[in-house]
């Protein structure tokens, strides 16, 4: 018996279900005669349900059946206590354009927020309903006021923002994550809405007031954070780094975020204040190997902007750190990055196979012996030995089994057999790797896919593709200039084929390497003017846009690029890019 119950009790939830996604739908399609039925059959099995209330006075409404909305309210009114219900009164008599009646019955709902201060969650959503703005701000300001253990900081930042008062909308936000520290990040994207790269943007300078002005009040490492995270927006990493130190100086627990600041700062090529920050961290850093990864990153910074005649230098600082820190596992990241070195900046290959076979000796991991081989196979391609450098990347894939590395090496196993000219192996190989679980991978098969599937079948012999990936191997081997001279061959002798727009972005790509930037200005210029259509149009839209605001200075031509990205290729990877450098460079208020 008891499970009849049960099941009559499910079932009948079941239908209400129903009805109700039934009478939406109807309401959505203007179907209001339907949905008033439906939601009239709710209410009346649900009288006190005020969802299903609202819902078909609003239905009412629509169908300008106001008396009737009106007269059904007021029973309801006389039946319980809640003020929300007055809101939805007063709208219906403003609906009438009777603003006496309308006003007296806001008022009403706003006073009984006074005798029930919990009435405010309920009165003050009902003004935002209809965008009385105003009065929500003032019942939500009351209940604050009154019971000051509410926090309705969220709620008025949303309705100061909608009224463009964005100095009060950032001071919510900020009163909020005072109380509520563990919701920092949502509101910092909440921020990111409001803020842009530039610093001089309005809304920037205003929050960088309001956070300046709550540290001198009321000194909160919150605020700090806050202000860091608005100059790295503003990539003043500098600035950054003079938060993270006060905070670090006044809670000195972990560096990670000073890290993190420094690694930013790699990636937006902003070297100086990473080694700055690098430096500071290898001065006052206790652990060692906190100490030996900031040291390595520094010599990656250095290595990456050497010349030839700085190398031997970079060598003994390399050889001085394994010579402190010591050759063994917890040293093994560095190891590898002085095979690397070794190898593709002195070309010293023989040394550099000799000193990472050293290292597969010692007590490794899996994923560390891996990591050493992932390095080793990347030599074995640069001397060509391809044979060779499969076996390392195979061994890789059977020892972790559907890890990223393993990935990552069954990409390299591609890229090998397209750097010897199989590409039909290659191809098979890239097929799999679409679906990489790692992004960055399965978008670099589906390129190398692409450009291996659009130009095999051009000639027979497969010339301008055999030609163009030894130039990329070339580029993989850190050399330049004959890389673009081989393309320079493609450009010359297969004109008419379908490769050429990928030779000229190669190409363009090692003139940015070598800060050529008219070179490589122009042919990205020759893409979008004579292969606008083709598959690199968006990357070389990008890549031109990039090179005016970061290399050419003129901003007015990367607006332009940023600009076409997003009127003509909103499906594009650089859209979101392209549409956030383009309102920064707009001068947008609001990014």
């Amino acid at each position: 018996m008891k499970l009849i119950y049960i099941f009559c009790f499910l079932y009948c939830l079941s239908t209400v279900a129903q009805e109700d996604i039934v009478a939406k739908e109807y309401y959505k399609k203007g179907e209001f005669e339907k949905a008033q039925l439906l939601y009239q059959k709710l209410h009346d099995k649900s009288p006190t349900n005020y969802i299903y209330l609202v819902q078909l006075v609003r239905t009412y409404q629509q169908m300008e059946q106001l008396d009737v909305a009106q007269d059904l309210l007021l029973h309801q009114i006389s039946k319980m206590e809640y003020p929300a219900l007055l809101v939805e009164l007063g709208y219906n008599y403003q609906l009438k354009n009777d603003t006496i009646n309308a006003n007296l019955n806001y008022t009403k709902a706003i006073e009984a927020v006074d005798l029930k201060v919990n009435f405010a969650f309920s009165v003050g959503r009902a003004f935002e309903e209809y965008s009385l703005l105003d009065k929500a701000v003032l019942v939500y300001e009351k209940a604050m006021v009154l019971k000051p253990s509410y926090n309705f900081n969220i709620q008025l930042a949303r309705i100061y923002g909608e009224q463009g008062d964005i100095e009060k909308m950032f001071s919510s936000y900020i009163n909020f994550i005072e109380t509520n520290p563990n919701y920092a990040s949502t509101i910092k994207n909440a921020l990111n809405e409001f803020v842009s790269e530039d610093k001089e943007n309005p809304n920037n300078l205003i929050l960088k007031k309001v956070l300046l002005k709550k540290i001198q009040v009321a000194p909160n490492l919150l605020f700090n954070d806050l202000l860091s995270w608005l100059f790295i927006q503003q990539k003043e990493y500098y600035k950054a780094f003079a938060q993270e130190k006060a905070m670090f100086k006044r809670l000195p627990e972990s560096l990670d975020r000073i890290e993190s600041l420094a690694l930013i700062a790699v990636q937006e090529k902003q070297n100086a204040v990473a080694k700055d920050i690098f430096n500071y961290i290898i001065e006052i850093a206790q652990d060692p190997e906190i100490t030996l990864e900031a040291h390595y990153n520094i010599l990656k910074i250095e290595t990456s902007e050497a010349l030839e005649k700085d190398y031997q230098t970079i060598n003994k600082k390399y050889l001085s750190l394994l010579d402190t820190y010591g050759k063994h596992p917890r040293t093994i990241k560095l190891q590898i990055a002085y095979g690397h070195f070794l190898a593709f900046n002195l070309h010293d290959t023989e040394q550099a196979t000799r000193f990472l076979k050293e290292s597969l000796n010692l007590q490794l991991s899996d994923y560390q012996s891996s990591q050493v081989k992932l390095e080793l196979g990347d030599i074995l391609v640069f001397q060509e030995k391809f044979n060779e450098a499969l076996i390392y990347y195979t061994q890789i894939q059977r020892n972790l089994k559907n890890s990223t590395l393993s990935q990552e090496a069954r990409f390299k196993v591609a890229k090998t057999s397209y750097y010897k000219g199989d590409f039909k192996w290659a191809e098979s190989q890239l097929k799999i790797l679409k679906s990489s679980t790692s992004q960055l991978i399965a978008n670099d098969a589906l390129d190398l896919k692409l450009l291996i599937s659009d130009n095999k079948y051009e000639d027979s012999t497969q010339t301008a593709l055999k030609l163009y990936a030894k130039a990329d191997l070339l580029a993989f081997q850190n050399k330049p200039d004959e890389a673009i001279q081989l393309l320079n061959r493609v450009l010359e002798a297969h004109k008419s084929e379908t490769i050429i727009d990928q030779a000229l972005y190669k190409q363009a790509q090692l003139f940015e390497s070598k800060k050529q930037y008219l070179k490589a200005e122009a042919n990205y210029i020759q893409i979008i003017t004579d292969f606008k259509e083709d598959i690199l149009a968006d990357d070389t839209l990008f890549a031109l846009a990039e090179l005016y605001l970061n290399h050419l200075a003129q901003p007015e031509k990367a607006k332009e690029f940023y600009e076409e990205i997003i009127f003509n290729y909103q499906d594009s990877i650089y859209f979101v890019d392209a549409r956030k450098k383009y309102r920064m460079l707009r001068g947008d208020a609001i990014n």
